[in-house]
């Protein structure tokens, strides 16, 4: 079975040729304009055979073009599942690009990238992208690497704030938090940012995980009000592999987050 990049490859040529044989098709048709509307008879009979030749050409290349795409439905959605990321991380490669996969997610800081099967398609960065050659993928990493990100960790921050406020008034009966505030589980957090239907679709585990990396890496630290957050690491009997968020950063390392804190001095 061919590689994806390499179908994607002589689509791409069968394209091209058909559309030089239309190109010479519309050359010789102008050339036959020209010849009747001088009145040149030899060259009539000349152009004419011409442009039967490039059409029979043309039907070719078009047929050619047709018929060039080598995989089924079912061949496609089997090769997403089982093959596509390797040769993604390949053709990475070629260009100095790091990939990492962890879990079904692919990494190549600060994206993160998931194959959807089913839908021909992968979404990068909450977006669903159809076009999923390898080296026009690996074009959008990189250029995602410079590029200013969309998202506002200053948005984030305030959200997260509403969100662990709202929890300590139900869970502490509103009491004031103190300089040390009290941790909450990230997982508590994202549940309540997910709670509507469909939106831990839409934004899952991986990408709660990116945002709250991105905001421990890049800031801002403190809120309007002058809340300051924190990660601290779980620690005993509560540490679960389901409470935990992990993303993984620029070198390839895995970072784990657990609990969420802000302190207020009051």
């Amino acid at each position: 079975m061919n590689s994806l990049e390499q179908a994607f490859s002589d689509t791409e040529k069968a394209a091209e040729s058909a559309l030089k044989a239309a190109r010479g098709l519309t050359t010789q048709v102008r050339a036959l304009e020209r010849a009747a509307k001088t009145g040149n008879i030899t060259a009539i009979k000349r152009e004419q055979k011409r442009l039967t030749e490039a059409l029979s050409v043309l039907q070719q290349e078009v047929y050619n073009a047709a018929s060039s795409w080598p995989f089924s439905d079912e061949e496609v959605e089997r090769y997403l599942e089982e093959r596509y990321t390797d040769e993604l991380r390949d053709a990475a490669a070629d260009v100095g690009l790091s990939v990492h996969e962890r879990d079904g997610n692919v990494f190549s800081y600060p994206s993160l990238l998931r194959v959807l099967p089913r839908e021909n398609a992968v979404r990068v960065d909450r977006k669903k992208n159809s076009a999923i050659r390898p080296t026009h993928l690996v074009d959008l990493l990189l250029k995602n690497q410079t590029k200013t990100s969309g998202f506002s960790s200053e948005r984030f921050i305030e959200s997260l704030y509403a969100v662990y406020t709202g929890i300590l008034s139900r869970e502490d009966s509103g009491r004031l938090m103190k300089s040390t505030g009290i941790v909450v589980p990230l997982i508590k957090i994202y549940r309540l940012i997910t709670a509507l239907p469909g939106a831990a679709r839409d934004y899952d585990r991986s990408d709660f995980a990116r945002d709250i990396y991105m905001l421990d890496e890049k800031g801002p630290r403190r809120t309007r009000r002058g809340a300051t957050v924190s990660f601290p690491s779980s620690t005993g009997a509560r540490r679960r592999s389901s409470d935990l968020f992990t993303f993984v950063g620029p070198e390839g390392q895995s970072v784990e987050y657990y609990g969420l804190r802000f302190s207020e001095d009051i």
